[in-house]
């Protein structure tokens, strides 16, 4: 049984190859977009790639037709700007502005529509088979395409021997489900970003693209100016994977800074590190840190986590001078001897 959606889910899904088809039956030329009357959708796109880079999910929806070229045009100016760090922050941002919608839409209607709208979405974007009670908020999908996307996350909650299983398949709530697939989603249209032939870009949308970039060009640089050499291997691979542009898990963030905070790296010098984060945003990180510090909340500071539960998350790359070694602040105490 197959879905037709509408206006609606294509606004929220426009990633989908009937968003796409959508857009070639109005036979529309982007030449359109250098017609005056036009400037509200680009405006529309910059307004969402700004909030994005800000750490803010965009989640406008008040007009549905309007929505689906507002996508289309924040992929063109992605391109355009052509900053790599601009384009995984606002593909992450836009795979998890997905994740919301996706989440709600299951969690308010369970009906046999809202089954085949995530059919759909996991077979055509993933190959993934997933079978959703229509009653209830319960997935199910099989271990080998579970295990594939469950091994980039660190938490132990996605360990398979703490979820349920049974008859060759692994049960998840909807919520579970959709964040399981988050970074899948952000790569792919990262992907497609990179893919794009655009032979030539609107005027309308240049200009733009050339005031994004010089606006931001100057902040979205690699940050390499940490000394790395001589940190703990799980200290070098956290901030290997931030000077990269890419996504921390809670659970190393929290080892990242708890291990700058004791090392004595001022807040603010731990708050930079984490500026190259795709989902960086300053408010949220500055009370984290603070809060890490004992400056804020219970105003109690924060261990860094030891070696054995470093290695239960996943997060211990260990090496010889790692031996006999039960927190990783020791390591560069033995360094300095």
């Amino acid at each position: 049984m197959s879905i037709k959606l509408g206006s609606s889910e294509l606004a929220k899904y426009p990633f989908l190859q009937e968003a796409s088809d959508y857009i070639q039956e109005t036979k529309f030329d982007f030449a359109e977009f250098d017609r005056p009357e036009m400037i509200h959708i680009i405006n529309r796109a910059v307004e969402k790639l700004e909030k994005e880079l800000q750490g803010i999910i965009y989640s406008n929806l008040d007009e549905y037709e309007i929505e689906i070229m507002t996508f289309l045009v924040s992929l063109l100016l992605i391109k355009s700007i052509g900053l790599e760090e601009v384009s995984k922050k606002c593909c992450l941002f836009e795979a998890m502005r997905v994740e919301r919608f996706l989440s709600t839409d299951l969690s308010i209607e369970r009906s046999q529509k809202k089954k085949l709208l995530v059919q759909k979405i996991f077979q055509e974007l993933f190959n993934i088979n997933i079978d959703v009670d229509s009653t209830s908020s319960i997935c199910k999908l099989s271990i080998p395409d579970y295990l594939l996307r469950a091994s980039k996350m660190y938490e132990q909650e996605w360990k398979l021997i703490n979820r349920s299983v049974k008859d060759g398949y692994v049960y998840l709530d909807t919520d579970e489900a959709v964040r399981l697939i988050r970074n899948e989603l952000s790569n792919l249209i990262y992907t497609r970003v990179k893919n794009m032939k655009v032979y030539e870009v609107p005027i309308l949308i240049k200009s733009k693209a050339d005031e994004l970039r010089k606006k931001y060009s100057g902040r979205y640089v690699y940050r390499n100016q940490f000394k790395i050499l001589e940190y703990p291997p799980c200290i070098k691979h956290a901030m290997e994977i931030i000077n990269k542009g890419e996504n921390l898990p809670h659970s190393a963030r929290f080892m990242l800074a708890t291990y700058m905070l004791a090392i004595g790296k001022t807040e603010e010098e731990v708050i930079e590190i984490f500026k190259n984060s795709p989902d960086y945003n300053e408010k949220i990180t500055r009370y984290q840190v603070e809060h890490l510090a004992g400056k804020k909340g219970s105003h109690i500071k924060y261990s860094v986590p030891s070696c054995d539960r470093l290695r239960s998350e996943d997060l211990c790359f260990a090496v010889k001078e790692c031996e006999n070694l039960i927190n990783p602040i020791q390591f560069g105490r033995r360094k300095l001897t």
